[in-house]
């Protein structure tokens, strides 16, 4: 078990300052009004659940699972491409990388999500975490600009992720469970 748990430290800080470039100058909408976050704040949300998780589960791949977790976004928002992912990092992190970009050609976004999950349900088990750890951290505080119908849509897009993912970690599944039923304290219709 103690190998799973194994990574380099300069490899991850060295993929850390990778991706802080590559995300350099994104921001996100906050939960108050006007308010500009930098992206890489997500994707450092990301990697510390996807780090709690690799310490509460036995047989997870460390290093596959912080490496998704910190790259997961870059194929999606950066100019960075699958074969840049695959030359730095290798096919088993590009092809984890790749199944947590959403398919852009496909205009649906409930299609689009489901066409993800079903590429990341083909990934090692260390990809499930990631897209679970990512809605998890996307939970919780909404954008200042969300109305209730978008938070409504973001719930029910987070229950068919857990539903579809939920197997893949026991620890991540109830962090999302959890994380679904707070949400509901941001609608404004909420007692």
């Amino acid at each position: 078990m103690q190998q799973e748990k194994d990574w380099s430290i300069d490899e991850i800080q060295n993929t850390w300052q990778l991706v802080s470039k590559l995300h350099d100058g994104q921001k996100y909408g906050g939960s108050n009004a006007g308010e500009r976050v930098e992206y890489i704040n997500h994707i450092g949300s990301v990697v510390f659940e996807v780090l709690n998780a690799t310490r509460l589960t036995e047989n997870m791949n460390a290093d596959l699972a912080v490496k998704c977790a910190m790259l997961h976004d870059t194929i999606e928002d950066t100019a960075f491409d699958y074969e840049r992912v695959n030359d730095l990092f290798g096919s088993e992190v590009a092809s984890g990388v790749l199944a947590l970009t959403k398919n852009d050609e496909i205009k649906d976004s409930l299609e689009k999500m489901l066409d993800s999950l079903s590429r990341i349900k083909q990934q090692p088990i260390e990809v499930w975490a990631v897209k679970m750890a990512d809605r998890i951290c996307n939970l919780y505080q909404p954008p200042y600009y969300w109305d209730d119908e978008k938070k409504l849509k973001y719930i029910q897009e987070a229950e068919i992720i857990l539903y579809e993912l939920k197997d893949g970690n026991q620890y991540l599944a109830n962090r999302l469970q959890n994380k679904i039923k707070e949400y509901y304290r941001f609608l404004s219709t909420s007692n």
